[in-house]
């Protein structure tokens, strides 16, 4: 597989490093380009890839876009025919929008990533478009997989997927703020209440992941009658925080389709 990355920024950097730590690609494969040579040049040394000066030079089979979504239509257009393969992490673009934009022969996937990709924990889905063959979703698969969980979805579900996992990391990041407040108020510094706070969600969720068992039955596992722990779930069940992050979710899920138009 000869890989082309189409935007060089972060998320491109995050995928490709990860492809190649897990052996999914050789470095000697993969070539990227990015309307600011700077980019390009850094993602070069990053990954050890090659910087190709104009989208036809990448010369690719498999081609990942990392471009923000007004820069995609010119990027697609720039395409060259033939039988190869575009994954696209753009938000909110389609794939039938993809598809109507790409020259003949080139299939699509749809990918929805998120931010923790760039640390190795990413949590991410895909759907395949109307060309696309099951060794295509194979290889988004391995890529997307390579740093953190990958999962095939329909797409009318990619939405959902936006509201969760891609606004998701954001919405994590107020609740490590305020258990640290929380902390910082009963009388822990700062810099150990921060610690403390995104080992135990990172503890917790890996918790989840590795056991397999609801999220309901661990937490009653450290429920102790009339203890700390379910002093503390009665506040947050009296403030409402579960009904909050369903809406949460459930809002942003709303306003990625208003978004992609779908």
């Amino acid at each position: 597989m000869k890989l082309g990355v189409i935007g060089c920024g972060k998320m491109g950097s995050a995928l490709v490093e990860g492809a190649i730590r897990s052996g999914a690609i050789d470095p000697e494969n993969v070539s990227g380009c990015d309307a600011y040579p700077e980019a390009a040049n850094i993602f070069a040394a990053a990954t050890g890839a090659t910087v190709a000066d104009s989208i036809p030079g990448l010369n690719a089979d498999v081609y990942l876009l990392c471009t923000k979504p007004n820069q995609a239509g010119s990027a697609l257009s720039a395409l060259p025919e033939g039988d190869a393969l575009l994954i696209s992490v753009a938000a909110g673009l389609t794939t039938d929008w993809l598809e109507a934009r790409v020259p003949a022969g080139v299939r699509v996937i749809r990918c929805m990533p998120n931010t923790p990709a760039l640390v190795g924990k990413g949590a991410a889905a895909f759907c395949s478009g109307r060309a696309a063959t099951l060794e295509d979703a194979e290889v988004a698969k391995s890529l997307l997989g390579s740093v953190g969980l990958a999962v095939e979805l329909p797409e009318v579900l990619m939405d959902a997927v936006t509201g969760l996992s891609g606004s998701g990391p954001a919405f994590i990041y107020i609740v490590i703020e305020a258990m640290a407040d929380g902390a910082v108020r009963a009388g822990l510094p700062r810099a150990e209440a921060l610690k403390l706070a995104a080992q135990t969600v990172l503890g917790a969720a890996t918790m989840v992941l590795d056991t397999g068992l609801h999220p309901g039955e661990l937490k009653d596992q450290v429920t102790s009658p009339g203890g700390t722990t379910i002093a503390g779930i009665a506040e947050l069940e009296k403030h409402g925080v579960r009904a909050a992050f369903i809406e949460a979710v459930t809002t942003a899920a709303r306003r990625s389709a208003e978004l992609s138009g779908s």
